[in-house]
């Protein structure tokens, strides 16, 4: 690439990074915030479940697919633009809810407005990265989560001990509204499709986009792992500020910084070397891009297991971190997976499926399930029960990784016509 061209990526790269780090402040701060909204509202462990993943889970996806459908055919900056802006406002909302029902109104409204994010920020990322730059350009996007929930958790434990939950909510929402007047006078819309000369360019119809994407074994895999793995890491990741709390006697603000740096350096350094191995190891055998997570998600169950077993505090949070670090491999290079076998104008819409499935079954059954099973177990050792048996759907994920590594290499010929894949 031109060293202007190199340029201009990085910053609308580094532009997206920021944004999507504010998406995931917004979103992470409710967990950490989780206990004092439920003793100030009166709510169980399975309505906390409903406000950090249920309905916000739920209307992110269904708003999700019309949003991507307009990222590919339309202008992708105005509306992550738009976008942001909503989800900021809603953020500050969050603060005036009087009871549930008015919180989760408003945490539903955090919800639309980031389902406008991710998809066309992964379409125009892969505009402007060459594919053998994608793994990590995407990886390095996917540190929004490991760093918004850094600045998400340790903000808002500090916020909400100085100053309460509600005055939390304000402070985290109002700087997305200025970003978003930086993000319209600064963020450029690339040309579409830029670095895939040999693949179709024209926007197919919504049922044949469907029909391509299930059409391949390594993408329906890809799909069905990443909603198993989303679906234990948003679930865990929504109760271990409560769990620090409840079961170690952490404060809001301990808890708080405490898995903010674990997610920030832990969960940080882990996408990244990911997408940097991905790059390097997938220049020899593109099936890395699938072995990395499998391999990842395996060695990172014995250290959960003990974390959420253990009575020694210092022990339960050094487990954590190091599960972290494997465990949170899958982030960046499972987009590259699914932006790579897609053709160009599909990519939004393939970034809002991918979303789809792991939010509604991640963040939409996840915390939901856990704060079931942890009502049920009882307040003795009901959360660290809970935790433990959400291990299984982080097992099961490995299996789909295997298998979709088998015929992923086949798989991202689909996208070429025949009559280039023959010439």
């Amino acid at each position: 690439m031109p060293d202007a061209e190199r340029k201009t990526a990085r910053t609308t790269l580094g532009l997206l990074l920021v944004i999507y780090v504010v998406n995931h402040i917004d979103r992470q701060v409710m967990y950490i915030l989780a206990e004092d909204v439920k003793a100030d509202l009166l709510i169980s462990d399975a309505q906390l479940g409903w406000l950090m993943g249920g309905a916000f889970a739920i209307f992110y996806t269904f708003a999700g697919l019309p949003i991507a459908r307009l990222a590919d055919r339309g202008n992708r900056t105005r509306i992550i633009t738009i976008s942001l802006l909503l989800w900021s406002a809603m953020t500050v909302a969050s603060g005036t809810a009087r009871g549930f029902m008015g919180l989760l109104a408003a945490r539903i409204g955090v919800g639309v407005g980031e389902a406008g994010c991710t998809p066309p920020a992964h379409s125009m990322i892969s505009d402007v990265f060459p594919p053998e730059k994608r793994a990590s350009a995407l990886s390095t996007y996917s540190l929004g989560v490991p760093l918004g929930t850094l600045f998400g958790l340790a903000a808002g434990g500090y916020l909400a001990q100085e100053l309460g939950w509600r005055s939390a909510f304000f402070v985290v929402g109002v700087p997305g509204v200025f970003l978003a007047l930086i993000a319209k006078l600064y963020l450029r819309e690339p040309e579409r499709g830029r670095f895939d000369t040999d693949t179709d360019l024209q926007q197919d119809s919504l049922a044949r986009t469907f029909s391509f994407i299930v059409g391949l074994g390594a993408m329906r895999h890809v799909l069905i792992a990443t909603a198993l793995q989303t679906l234990f890491l948003a679930g865990a990741g929504a109760f271990h500020a409560s769990f620090l709390r409840r079961v170690h006697g952490l404060s809001g603000s301990e808890a708080g910084l405490t898995l903010g740096l674990v997610a920030g350096f832990a969960g940080g350094f882990s996408v990244l070397a990911a997408g940097w191995m991905a790059d390097r190891l997938g220049t020899r055998d593109v099936r890395w891009h699938f072995w990395i997570p499998a391999i990842g998600a395996l060695v990172s169950l014995p250290f959960s297991f003990v974390a959420y077993s253990t009575g020694n505090t210092s022990l339960a949070v050094a487990m954590i971190a190091v599960a972290t670090v494997f465990n949170h491999a899958y982030s960046g290079l499972t987009h590259t997976i699914m932006q790579g076998l897609v053709k160009p104008r599909m990519r939004a819409t393939m970034s809002a499926v991918a979303l789809f499935t792991m939010n509604l079954v991640g963040f939409g059954v996840g915390p939901v399930l856990l704060g079931v099973l942890s009502d049920a177990y009882g307040a003795e050792g009901g959360l660290s029960a809970a935790l433990r048996m959400l291990l299984v759907f982080l097992a099961w994920s490995i299996l789909h990784y295997v298998l979709g590594a088998r015929s992923y290499a086949r798989d991202l010929n689909a996208k070429i016509p025949s009559s280039l894949s023959t010439a």
